[in-house]
């Protein structure tokens, strides 16, 4: 019955206009269904076999796996008490290590590291599927921590106590069970916890509604309920915050992807924060901080979208408005992070998606900036190391050919002290980066950035590899990466960064232009520069090839539905593909702020003007196309990848398809696994583009 379907997809996909209850893919959206699991393992048997088969597969897998378990990685670390600490993941580690060590050791090239927590044993002996999600310590002792695992990848954990001192989980300690929660420490023996508390009780996003005070001792159920948001709300969360020796305590309550109320905990009672939900806060001391991401008229003044603007908190809630703005954009520059220091604000400008870094302080209520003097043509990192007691930070760098530093630096000054240098794992001397602008149909310069070699012949017979994301307001900036080096430049390869609309490369308002109703504007962005990149003879369409994940998996699919002609190969990571559904799976709903309501009419008229899964055609000659999705990805639904794959393997399209079975949305949950997808995802690309 399956091969019939699969056969008639072509003929029903076209004549039934692909409503839902016409899909005859619809059984593939059964994660874990027996049918579609069998499905999906004859897909990933098949690609496998192909896959293992291409000359460049093997060499692909051991220069991308040595990259990923080399040691000489930088291990980033986190300042906890007195020690400093870091997860690992390597060959012999493949779930990885949670390890310590002090400042000093950790500045010799080979540290004796302490071993906290070996995640690899605490899997064996409990005999699940433990993927490390990270650790919180409560303040200002830092003894307990709260430590989340996931079973297999996904965005659910389990949240359990551990002890420091001892090594060990607390025997009666605090523990909430599986769900996507949001658990943070209020004092060392109270939890605000957001969690599943049973039916009723989550947002239509599958995020939790309801956020508790949980006291130790004390039964979760029994917990006294401090906020309950609505079902259309993405979530609901609480935390105590810690800046600059101050604590606020805050609700806060989503409701929708780029909209908030805040709720601040003031002589023992919730305040609603009176501000416009699209205006994002955060504290610096007693100093309260805003950002609108739409343009905003108050206090006599108007303030443009991407600003950031400084009140003391205690004159915000008694009613003035007479902000300092400590970033204003230009028609080049938007704030790309601001991470506090006990007296120091450090601000991330994007300078046409290049990195500059700005310092504020305040004395005596007024604020005074330097500019920090730094590499200027890459991406900077601030990493605060002690936010309560110190202004020491980490600086990280990086551009595509300049392999990432991590030093230690103090607010006030230039000085840095080189603490790791992750070493080249190839040689940059043959290449230069160089950043282009292609004019889009409506007229707007896009940026782009090329990286190729110094004598690269301008035939447009080049392999390229072109990726892109745009959407929700991510950036995207230079980076280094060992894996791009030698999987694709060292092989001859000419890698492109794509800065479109929908990203927040230019502040709120670039990713405005490509929102909701506006979302082709995206699309064409990114079939400019292909145009572009064919006509400085980079690469034409024969040797093009072009990558995307999640939001950026919808860009593929877009691009291959829409502007076939332009590509040889498309590579297509857990994607949304069918945008009439998207809302109606996993955490899809949540994300109807950034692409509209497909079931609102009004908005189902652009959608589908779009949406790749309704937009497949009989006859049309599609790109080669690989699809890579997870099983246990539970916020894009692995059912896209699967339906966009049956249909076009059913019109007899040139696709293949891989579903790992394990790890969530992001990347494998070890370096065998992640080595093996990037070699197959690199491999299919050398044999198309050559």
């Amino acid at each position: 019955m399956k091969t019939r379907l699969l056969a008639s997809a072509a003929v029903l996909l076209a004549a039934q206009g692909h409503a839902a209850a016409q899909d005859p893919y619809l059984w593939l959206e059964d994660v874990q269904g027996k049918d579609a699991l069998q499905w999906v393992k004859q897909q990933n048997e098949r690609t496998q076999k192909e896959s293992q088969s291409w000359k460049d597969f093997p060499s692909l897998k051991a220069d991308i796996l040595s990259v990923l378990n080399s040691s000489a990685r930088i291990p980033v670390v986190e300042k906890i008490g007195e020690r400093y600490y870091n997860f690992w993941r390597d060959a012999e580690h493949p779930r990885g290590l949670w390890r310590s060590a002090t400042l000093d050791e950790y500045r010799k090239a080979e540290p004796a590291w302490h071993t906290v927590l070996d995640l690899d044993a605490l899997a064996k002996q409990e005999k699940e599927n433990w993927v490390w999600q990270g650790a919180d310590c409560v303040k200002p002792r830092q003894d307990r921590c709260l430590i989340r695992l996931s079973r297999g990848g996904g965005d659910a954990a389990v949240v359990r106590e551990f002890d420091l001192p001892s090594g060990g989980f607390v025997a009666d300690g605090f523990v909430v069970p599986e769900a996507k929660s949001e658990v943070n420490w209020k004092d060392r023996d109270t939890l605000y916890v957001a969690t599943d508390f049973g039916q009723g009780t989550l947002t239509d996003s599958g995020y939790p509604r309801i956020v508790k005070e949980w006291h130790r001792g004390q039964p979760l159920a029994d917990a006294a309920k401090l906020f309950e948001g609505k079902p259309s709300d993405i979530s609901v969360s609480a935390q105590r915050i810690f800046t600059a020796g101050r604590q606020h305590d805050l609700i806060s309550q989503g409701t929708s992807f780029f909209s908030n109320d805040a709720y601040l905990l003031r002589d023992g009672k919730w305040q609603k924060l009176d501000k416009p939900g699209h205006a994002d806060i955060s504290f610096h001391g007693p100093w309260l901080l805003l950002k609108p991401r739409q343009n905003w008229k108050t206090g006599g003044r108007d303030w443009k979208s991407g600003s950031l603007l400084a009140i003391r908190l205690d004159d915000y809630l008694a009613g003035k408005r007479d902000f300092t703005p400590l970033f204003q954009p230009s028609a080049t520059t938007s704030l790309s992070d601001s991470n506090s220091t006990r007296d120091t604000l450090m601000l991330t400008v994007l300078d046409n998606v290049k990195s500059r870094l700005v310092e504020w302080t305040a004395q005596d209520g007024k604020w005074q900036s330097r500019q920090v003097a730094a590499p200027g043509y890459g991406s900077i990192g601030v990493t605060p190391v002690d936010s309560d007691n110190s202004d020491d930070y980490f600086f990280t760098f990086t551009d595509f050919l300049t392999p990432s530093s991590l030093s230690l630096a103090h607010a006030g000054g230039d000085a840095r002290e080189l603490l790791k240098q992750q070493p080249a794992f190839f040689d940059a001397a043959p290449y230069r980066i160089q950043q282009f602008f292609a004019r889009s149909e409506d007229g707007a310069r896009v940026p782009y950035f090329v990286v190729a070699r110094k004598n690269l012949k301008l035939n447009g017979k080049n392999p390229a590899l072109l990726y892109g994301y745009g959407g929700f307001e991510v950036s995207l900036t230079p980076y280094y990466s060992g894996v791009l080096g030698k999987a694709w430049l060292e092989r001859g390869g000419v890698y492109v960064l794509a800065n479109i609309r929908g990203g927040g490369e230019y502040g709120p308002a670039w990713h405005e232009a490509a929102r909701k109703q506006h979302r082709q504007r995206a699309y064409d962005d990114f079939s400019s520069i292909a145009k572009d990149l064919a006509r400085r003879g980079i690469a034409d369409a024969r040797h093009l090839g072009i990558k995307g994940g999640s939001n950026g998996g919808l860009l593929m699919g877009v691009m291959l539905t829409q502007y076939p002609q332009l590509f040889r190969a498309v590579v297509c990571q857990v994607p949304l593909l069918d945008m009439r559904r998207y809302n109606k799976l996993l955490a899809g709903a949540s994300w109807m702020d950034e692409y509209g309501d497909p079931d609102k009419p009004e908005d189902w008229a652009y959608i589908k003007r779009y949406s790749p899964y309704q937009n497949l055609h009989p006859g049309i000659r599609y790109p080669a196309t690989l699809f890579a999705t997870s099983t246990l990805d539970d916020r894009v639904h692995p059912g896209h990848a699967r339906k966009m794959y049956a249909a076009m393997k059913a019109m007899g399209a040139d696709v293949r398809y891989y579903e790992r079975t394990e790890g969530g949305h992001g990347a494998a949950v070890n370096h065998e696994e992640e080595a093996r997808i990037a070699a197959m995802e690199y491999a299919f690309l050398w044999r198309q583009l050559r």
